[in-house]
């Protein structure tokens, strides 16, 4: 398995290495359904390696039914549900686990996502039985393909409808405290994993509080796009390969992921409740102003009341997302 990581070594100083890694997304390369300190890893790594990391998405039943031709269908997946029996307690195919060396409890893991490719044409939605935001008005199952136009950058979803693709990874994620046990793929968490932060597209980082040794990172729930809310339980599936560097920083300790874009911090809540996973992305937001910026507490409450945006990242993955954003042209400084 080996074999298949190309490394290239770029010089960051006089006497310092990183290294770049390819890693395909394969039956032994992959774990399905879950994050969990026991996944074995299958990429160690250190920190400022950069690795190129292809994932797969959906399965290919569905796939067929909306009427993708056999060789449009990815052979990873076909190999994937036909060879790997351990899986679950969710659905995600998520490639990895990633060891990055020096990453232990207490450190956070800094992932920049540099890049994010479109490797099909299609992408799908999809609701099944009683599921989604609205259970209740949609008892029944649909699923739709939707053609991608990568040469204009547009998903075609109906001949009088085109939107703007965005491509981000559903699922950025690692390990949960050991005592957490193997947890289900679907709800995000302190370790990340399933936040369906739209947000997240490339040229963004994320920071990940580390909970074990190596952190063991892993990727995957593809989309080509999504709206804020996510409420039929999909976005546009689609597979996606992407490229990540990932940093060790020994100098900040969080609690809860964070992230940033080129123009904004952005901070997160989550929970089954959407008022309390709202009232954890306000205290983020406060802590962090507080904190990363010397503000009083009063007054970073006051800054967030009057200049940050909450927008609710998804409200079907079992614990609702809720994520806060303050631009970065504020140029917050304390008094």
């Amino acid at each position: 398995m080996l074999a298949r990581f190309a490394v290239v070594f770029t010089a960051l100083s006089g006497l310092a290495f990183a290294a770049n890694w390819s890693l395909k997304a394969t039956p032994q390369t992959v774990v399905v359904g879950n994050y969990s300190a026991t996944n074995t890893p299958v990429l160690t790594i250190k920190s400022g390696d950069t690795v190129e990391i292809q994932t797969v998405s959906g399965n290919s039943g569905t796939l067929r039914r909306i009427g993708v031709a056999e060789k449009d269908i990815p052979p990873a997946l076909i190999a994937i549900e036909k060879e790997v029996k351990d899986r679950g307690p969710g659905g995600h195919i998520l490639t990895g686990p990633v060891f990055i060396e020096g990453a232990e409890p207490g450190d956070t893991l800094e992932v920049h996502i540099e890049r994010i490719t479109l490797p099909l044409p299609y992408a799908y939605n999809s609701f099944r039985v009683n599921s989604g935001f609205l259970p209740e008005d949609f008892p029944h199952a649909a699923s739709k393909m939707i053609p991608l136009d990568l040469a204009r950058n547009v998903a075609k979803f109906a001949p009088n409808i085109e939107i703007p693709l965005r491509p981000f990874f559903g699922s950025v994620g690692i390990a949960p405290p050991p005592d957490a046990g193997r947890i289900n793929s679907a709800p995000p968490g302190m370790h990340a994993g399933n936040l369906d932060n739209k947000e997240l597209i490339a040229g963004t980082t994320l920071y990940i509080p580390v909970y074990v040794t190596g952190a063991l990172f892993q990727v995957g729930d593809g989309h080509a796009g999504q709206g804020d809310g996510e409420v039929d339980i999909t976005a546009m599936e689609t597979s996606l390969d992407g490229s990540f560097r990932f940093v060790v920083r020994k100098d900040l300790h969080l609690k809860w992921p964070r992230a940033e874009t080129p123009a904004t911090y952005i901070v997160m809540g989550m929970n089954e409740d959407l008022t309390l996973a709202t009232k954890q992305a306000v205290r983020e937001m406060i802590d962090f102003l507080a904190t990363e910026k010397g503000l009083t507490r009063d007054d970073a409450y006051m800054l967030t009341s009057v200049a940050a945006d909450f927008a609710i990242t998804q409200l079907v993955d079992g614990n609702k997302g809720v994520h806060g954003m303050i631009k970065k042209s504020l140029d917050v400084q304390p008094k």
